[in-house]
């Protein structure tokens, strides 16, 4: 068997020491090499040509998002960012996907974190699903929200819910399909994105700059309404209430036994308890694992319109691809048709 060769750059000694023990737990992977900055990490690179690359942000030299570039542009090595759970992680970690990385880990404990290892298996999932990943060119998406003001559609206009679930590779993939929706679109929109709760709320602000929707993150009691986007927040399971005023968000911590929270699976059965099923729209994108895959399948049983994102465009293609073989994919596309997809079947009613 093939070994998953990484080279693990951080400026830590630590960190390089407790990433190369976790990975080479795993039979299937060889630390091939480390590297304690930027421009070391470059060399490297380019001397081994890695399957994966581990990459710290915060590096003496040449920090993470300079390499990051430098590694999409002359490598083929798969990279995985290892990012602090602050607010400023998050936003360089949402850079660098858009850059190019895979995936991230976020560390629990900041830059030298001795809670590391509690993510041993967090963190060989990653890498080896990033192995697997579809390469792709980094696509920098500009915000197309048109000038004036906008589109207002009125409440009652809510004739349609979109429920789109997605993982690894998922804000690079959102970024070509949700600013592409018409302000006037006649619909609810959720995204239900594997994120930590530190995380979604600087994701949704990104992509509100980028979309002609406007997009937020879920709050308690958040009312549904066509023009925006809702992201789950983190950490929670997004469910819903239908109350006089129309269609709510519920935040809650049950099921607990959930493997993510957010769950597509999870939003999506409280969606066709809450809502019209045959009003319901399902989008299934890119990510490991198979989230959402079931609930793909009852939902087209009971009537609704489900879409699975191809395999020509996914970079992780194992969510799509289990609902697909499943018979919970009514619809399989790549990612650039989806908007259109989405727009047309709201259109025809």
């Amino acid at each position: 068997m093939k070994k998953i060769r990484v080279l693990v750059v951080d400026d830590s000694a630590f960190m390089r020491r407790a990433l190369t023990q976790i990975l080479e737990s795993a039979d299937e992977i060889e630390v091939v090499d480390t590297a304690r900055d930027g421009e070391e990490g470059l060399a490297k690179a380019l001397a081994l040509q890695p399957d994966v690359v581990t990459l710290d942000i915060n590096m003496p030299k040449m920090d993470g998002l300079t390499l990051l570039y430098h590694l999409v542009e002359k490598t083929k090595a798969r990279v995985v960012m290892v990012s602090s759970l602050t607010q400023e992680g998050a936003l360089v970690t949402l850079e660098a996907l858009a850059l190019g990385a895979v995936d991230f880990v976020a560390k629990p404990g900041g830059t030298v974190s001795l809670g590391i290892k509690k993510l041993a298996e967090e963190i060989i999932a990653k890498v080896r699903a990033a192995a697997r990943a579809r390469l792709r060119p980094a696509q920098k998406v500009k915000p197309i929200r048109t000038a004036g003001p906008p589109v207002v559609v009125p409440p009652s206009a809510l004739k349609w819910l979109v429920v789109i679930g997605v993982s690894t590779g998922g804000p690079r993939t959102l970024e070509e399909i949700l600013p592409y929706l018409p302000p006037d679109l006649p619909a609810g929109i959720v995204v239900v994105q594997h994120m930590p709760s530190q995380f979604t709320s600087s994701f949704a602000q990104r992509l509100d700059h980028q979309c002609q929707l406007k997009v937020r993150e879920a709050v308690e009691g958040m009312k549904l309404e066509a023009g925006i986007v809702i992201i789950a927040r983190g950490g929670y399971h997004l469910a819903f209430h239908q109350t006089s005023q129309g269609l709510s968000c519920h935040l809650t911590l049950k099921p607990e036994d959930a493997l993510f929270r957010p769950s597509v699976d999870v939003t999506l059965r409280a969606a066709m308890e809450a809502y019209d099923p045959r009003r319901i729209i399902a989008v299934l994108l890119t990510g490991m694992g198979d989230d959402g895959a079931s609930a793909m399948v009852e939902l087209r049983r009971r009537g609704g319109y489900t879409v699975a994102e191809s395999e020509e465009t996914a970079i992780v293609w194992g969510m799509p691809r289990a609902a697909i073989e499943r018979g919970g994919a009514e619809v399989v596309a790549p990612s650039y048709r989806i908007a259109r997809i989405i727009e047309e079947r709201v259109r025809r009613g």
